[in-house]
């Protein structure tokens, strides 16, 4: 297990700066999701550390090494490191053991080292070793593209969007044995990708890029519960921001008197609110404050199987749109009256 230290990092090209002052740490055995919008930064901060690119200025350390700065720019070949391409990009004229062995000295090439228990680890039979890879299916495929990258055990694995090309099924069960196996081996990891749900789910902590900057890191639970920017929440899942004021810890909007998750100077706020924090109950319901649950009309519905995305007009002195996310089975139908109650502490984000 090796720690990633980054500090300082800048790279442009023509002029235009990709990546701006970057400062992150990736603990021993950690599995970090880059995540940001596309042309972000995340694919150069990758090429950057992998020694595809050389950095303009700052410094990079693997298992306490440093591989750039002040100068240095230590090779590919040198820094230790297993990256997994977008696409695999496994040799079609290579069997399955002899593209998982390809990096590694030539003795161990001839005896395929480790290429079974290798096969094992990543969630594949012993007799998928003498395959082609064109026989295989693109999740088989990703995960012989990471034995090949732990093959030769790195100080650090670096993947690249390698899910994207996979259908949603094969995506959840390629990325779980993916997981799985970098958890196993206890390897230090960098997840690029453009997909929340992904990172949410995989790293045990999330670094957002955004324009080329590193806008927070966190725990994927407190990235999602308190972004630190209003783009940032509607990029993280979705967000429903409503003008309010804050004072004393509490927020009030036209939803009612919230608690806020995070303290904010008192003043005028966006108050931010998760659409699955929305429920909807009968709008006769009598036992809720009818102050701190507004009615609203139901104007549309969109079912999803497992939850139903509903919007919602909330019928205030000046009525707005709202949208809610409610269980499948307790999707209210278009027309609907309901009431409208807040769960949970909401995050303010002050107003210029």
């Amino acid at each position: 297990m090796s720690e990633l230290r980054i500090a300082g990092l800048r790279k442009g090209f023509n002029g235009h700066t990709v990546l701006h002052d970057i400062d992150l740490t990736v603990k021993p055995g950690t599995l970090l999701a880059l995540l940001g919008p596309s042309g972000g930064g995340k694919t150069t901060l990758l090429r950057v550390l992998c020694g595809f690119e050389r950095a303009d200025a700052g410094m990079i350390e693997i298992d306490g090494k440093r591989v750039a700065g002040d100068n240095l720019h230590l090779p590919s070949e040198q820094r230790r490191i297993g990256y997994v391409p977008q696409e695999g990009a496994l040799f079609p004229h290579l069997s399955v053991a002899d593209n998982i062995v390809f990096g590694l000295p030539r003795d161990q090439r001839r005896s395929r080292h480790r290429v079974e228990e290798l096969l094992t680890l990543v969630g594949l039979s012993a007799d998928y070793a003498q395959r082609a890879p064109q026989h295989l299916s693109g999740g088989q495929q990703q995960r012989v593209a990471l034995a090949r990258a732990l093959a030769p055990s790195p100080s650090l694995v670096l993947l690249d969007e390698p899910f994207s090309s996979l259908d949603a099924a094969l995506r959840i069960e390629t990325r779980e044995a993916v997981s799985e196996a970098l958890a196993a081996t206890g390897a230090t990891a960098v997840l690029v990708t453009h997909d929340q749900a992904e990172a949410l789910s995989l790293g045990h902590e999330v670094a957002v890029l955004w324009n080329g900057k590193l806008i927070q890191s966190a725990a994927p639970q407190a990235l999602y519960r308190q972004p630190a920017t209003r783009e940032l929440a509607a990029f993280i899942g979705d967000a429903v921001l409503l003008p309010g004021i804050a004072s004393q810890g509490f927020a009030t909007c036209a939803l009612g008197r919230l608690k806020l998750l995070a303290p904010v100077s008192d003043g005028q706020v966006d108050v931010m609110i998760r659409p699955e924090q929305v429920r909807l109950h009968a709008a006769d319901e009598v036992s809720l404050n009818a102050n701190a649950s507004p009615e609203a009309v139901v104007k549309d519905v969109t079912y999803n199987g497992k939850d139903a995305d509903v919007c919602l007009q909330v019928t205030a002195a000046d009525p707005f749109v709202v949208r809610a996310r409610v269980p499948g089975y307790r999707s209210p139908a278009a027309g609907e009256r309901v009431r409208v109650h807040i769960d949970g502490d909401v995050i303010a984000y002050l107003r210029p």
